[in-house]
């Protein structure tokens, strides 16, 4: 029969050893899973590529806007854009316009 002593240091070991397991896999499963782990380096690579092609979009956007204002400075005024800006703003249309009429959706 196995002594007291010695079932109690054995038991004690599996526990150690138990204990250290779990620590083991817990830090194992949030490398995974984590907040910074594999999974979230991969979500965070795909929002990457997500916001640098909206980047680029707003870019052109934001370059398109810039030549439409520069045609409007006072410096260089281009009286195609003057009217046009014009009309639309005071609800205004020439006599000789084609105006069509479409009805809301």
């Amino acid at each position: 029969m196995v002594s007291r002593a010695r079932l109690k240091s054995i038991l004690t070991g599996l526990a150690l050893y138990a204990m250290a397991a779990a620590i083991v896999g817990y830090f194992g499963v949030n490398a995974y899973t984590g907040k910074y782990g594999l999974n979230a380096r991969q979500e965070l690579d795909q929002e990457i590529i997500a916001l640098t092609s909206e980047l680029a979009q707003l870019k052109r956007e934001r370059a398109r806007s810039e030549q439409r204002v520069s045609l409007l400075r006072s410096a260089k005024i281009d009286p195609d854009m003057l009217d046009e800006r014009a009309r639309f703003q005071l609800d205004y249309a020439n006599p000789h316009d084609v105006v069509r009429m479409t009805a809301p959706n």
